[in-house]
C-alpha cells in the first residue's frame, strides 16, 4: 500500500482522472500507468498503421512519443490514416499528427523527425527511447529499422498489412530466445509492393495498428503475454486470425552477430 501511494503522488489528480478506466484494469494500476508515464516511444510511419499506434499510445499516457515520417498527408491518405484530416492535407505527416495527439492529449511530449532517417539518424533514435513501433509500408525501412534495434537492444512491435492481409509481431534482442525481423523475412526484396500499388482496406491496418498499441502498452507496462516467438496472421476476407511459433535463426545475419557481441541482461522494464 505504502509503494502504491508513492506511485500515486508522482500522478497528478489530472492524470489519476484521464487514465482511471485503465488504472482500474489489475494487470495495470496505478505502477503500470506510471511506467508508460516514464516511457519513450518511437513510431516510425504516421500512416495507417501509425495512426491508430499513434492516437492509442497519446491516449494512454505514454510519456514521450517521437513520430518520425518524411512525407506529407495526401487526399488519398484520408481512406485509412485517421490521425490527419481534410484541413491538414498538404502538411507534413508529423505535424498533422501532432496537432491531433495534443488535442486528445496535451499532457504527453512529442518529438517531430520530418526528416527521412539515414543509418546514423535512425540509430540515435533507437537509441533514444525504450520502445520502436515499425509502421513503415516498405521492407528497405523494416529491414533498417530491425537493425537499429538489434544494435540497441530495443524491443521493436512489428506490423503491416496489403490488400486484406495483415501480420503482426514482437521482436525483443534483450531476449535469447527472441527472433528479429531478418530472421523471418530476410529472403524479402525492395521489388515488395506497398500499399499504393496494391490497395488496403482501411479497417484491416486500424486492426493491426490498435494491435500494435496493445503489444507496447503491454511491453511498456509490464503485464500480459508480448508476441515474442509469435507470428498473427490476419485473413480479412475471411475474418479468420492465425498464429505461427517462430524461432531465431542461428545464422541470421542480423542478430545472431549482434548476440555474439553483446553480454547478456536480464529482461525487464527500463
Amino acid at each position: 500500500m505504502s509503494e502504491q501511494a508513492g506511485f500515486f503522488a508522482e500522478l497528478s489528480d489530472e492524470e489519476l482522472m484521464r487514465y482511471s478506466r485503465q488504472i482500474l484494469v489489475q494487470q495495470i494500476d496505478v505502477a503500470g500507468q506510471l511506467r508508460l508515464k516514464n516511457s519513450r516511444v518511437l513510431i516510425v510511419g504516421v500512416g495507417g498503421l501509425g495512426s491508430p499506434v499513434a492516437l492509442y499510445l497519446a491516449a494512454a499516457g505514454v510519456g514521450e512519443l517521437h513520430l518520425a515520417d518524411f512525407d506529407s498527408v495526401d487526399l488519398s491518405n484520408l481512406q485509412r490514416q485517421v490521425v490527419h484530416d481534410s484541413l491538414t492535407v498538404g502538411q507534413p505527416k508529423v505535424d498533422s499528427a501532432a496537432a491531433r495527439l495534443k488535442a486528445i492529449n496535451p499532457l504527453i511530449k512529442l518529438q517531430l523527425l520530418r526528416s527521412a532517417l539515414d543509418q546514423d539518424s535512425l540509430a540515435s533514435a533507437v537509441a533514444a527511447v525504450d520502445l520502436v513501433l515499425d509502421c513503415s509500408d516498405n521492407f528497405t525501412t523494416r529491414e533498417a529499422v530491425n537493425a537499429a534495434c538489434v544494435a540497441a537492444r530495443i524491443p521493436l512491435v512489428s506490423g503491416a498489412a496489403i490488400r486484406l492481409e495483415g501480420q503482426l509481431s514482437v521482436f525483443d534482442p534483450r531476449s535469447d530466445a527472441s527472433p528479429c525481423y531478418h530472421c523471418l523475412y530476410g529472403h524479402g526484396s525492395e521489388a515488395e509492393l506497398t500499399c499504393s500499388e496494391a490497395g488496403v482496406v482501411g479497417p484491416l491496418v486500424g486492426l493491426v495498428g490498435s494491435l500494435q498499441a496493445l503489444e507496447a502498452l503491454k511491453l511498456l507496462a509490464g503485464f500480459g503475454e508480448p508476441m515474442i516467438g509469435r507470428l498473427l496472421l490476419i485473413d480479412a476476407l475471411g475474418s479468420r486470425f492465425r498464429e505461427l511459433r517462430v524461432k531465431r535463426d542461428p545464422a541470421c545475419r542480423v542478430c545472431a552477430v549482434a548476440c555474439q557481441q553483446v553480454p547478456d541482461e536480464p529482461l525487464g522494464n527500463e
